[in-house]
């Protein structure tokens, strides 16, 4: 009898790429079965199963299969930035519709509208140019709203935790961190903030403000975030599934 053969495939679904090794054996007659472990997405299925058929199947499965992964198994996919792709705003994920800018533009543009972000590349940008500059024109425009959405927020909370209304409110592109706050009062949000739902934007800026009186993360200062959010522990759940799979 033939021996199973193991092959790899991936799938893209939302802002992720789910992978997975594929492996056919002469033994498994008609069902298809998916596992996840640490060693990642793992699809058993019979030798005359298509590749197409498998994809289809394993989209089908996305929703359990992301749940029971870690950050590990999943990878964000990479964006080129073409019409028809999504980004997140807010917890939504908004179609992207690019078009080719009129004559004289030098730069790409970014504008949101009706819950869709309208992107205009210049006449000849083409390739990896293209995409990267496009990309920092998107980063642009979510740190421009970071540094509305995410202060409003701030304000809104700080009367409860004693927060100083001249103390400084910045946004930033930190790389393993959601958030933090310096000794003199001075709140740092990293830009992809605004990718979130409100609810975990909320939960962020609580988690920070209650570092203004708790500088550690000891029983009291999570009572002190759940005076404010009863439900804190369900929203730090939450961003930790959501975040390790937002894009850029």
């Amino acid at each position: 009898m033939r021996q199973a053969a193991t092959t790899r495939d991936r799938v893209r679904y939302g802002s992720s790429v789910i992978e997975y090794e594929i492996r056919r054996s002469p033994r498994r007659r008609k069902s298809i079965q998916v596992a996840v472990d640490g060693g990642g997405v793992k699809v058993s299925a019979p030798v005359d199963v298509t590749d197409d058929y498998l994809r289809a199947f394993v989209r089908r499965r996305a929703d359990w299969i992301i749940r029971h992964s870690t950050p590990e198994t999943l990878a964000a996919a990479p964006k080129r930035f073409v019409s028809g792709e999504t980004l997140p705003y807010l917890g939504r994920n908004v179609r992207m519709i690019v078009s080719e800018a009129g004559e004289g533009a030098r730069s790409p543009q970014v504008r949101f509208d009706h819950w869709r972000f309208l992107i205009t590349a210049p006449a000849g940008m083409e390739g990896d140019e293209r995409t990267e500059r496009v990309r920092k024109a998107v980063i642009a425009w979510y740190r421009g709203r970071a540094e509305v959405r995410v202060p409003q927020t701030v304000e809104r909370w700080g009367p409860a935790f004693g927060r100083d209304p001249g103390s400084k409110v910045l946004i930033r592109d930190q790389r393993k961190r959601w958030a933090s706050c310096a000794p003199d009062g001075t709140l740092r949000f990293n830009w992809r903030v605004v990718m979130l739902p409100p609810a975990l934007l909320e939960y962020i800026v609580v988690h920070e403000l209650a570092h203004l009186s708790v500088k550690n993360h000891s029983p009291d200062f999570w009572n002190l975030v759940a005076q404010a959010l009863p439900d804190a522990q369900t929203r730090r759940r939450r961003l930790r599934e959501t975040g390790p799979h937002l894009p850029l």
